[in-house]
């Protein structure tokens, strides 16, 4: 059963880095502000939840476990908003989108 929780853990670890990973390949190519901060919202929260669950899943713990699951349910509802939140500044701030971009939401929705 030990070996059975050490391999899970190992996986769980291994794909919240690789998620970790293609979070900070996209903060490092995406051409604009908004794109980074859809690679850091999106692959970061769920790279740091994994790894998260993983040293919950670890410690052996439930009080630590549930604490583990308490602490990656609040990354997934508070880094989107927080990013939603980050772009709309950026945007009223006067940072300019990619001419790769296509449409343009957060302002159609601001200007009616």
């Amino acid at each position: 059963m030990e070996l059975v929780l050490a391999l899970v853990t190992a996986f769980i670890v291994l794909s919240g880095s690789a998620f970790a990973l293609v979070a900070a390949i996209g903060l490092n190519r995406f051409p604009d502000v908004y794109s980074r901060m859809h690679a850091a919202s999106k692959a970061g929260t769920v790279g740091s939840g994994l790894l998260l669950l993983a040293l919950g899943l670890h410690s052996g713990d439930p009080a630590v476990f549930a604490r583990a699951l308490a602490g990656f349910f609040f990354f997934v509802l508070t880094a989107p908003v927080s990013a939603h939140l980050l772009a709309v500044a950026a945007l009223k701030a006067g940072y300019p989108m990619t001419n790769r971009s296509v449409i343009n939401q957060i302002m159609d929705v601001n200007d009616e």
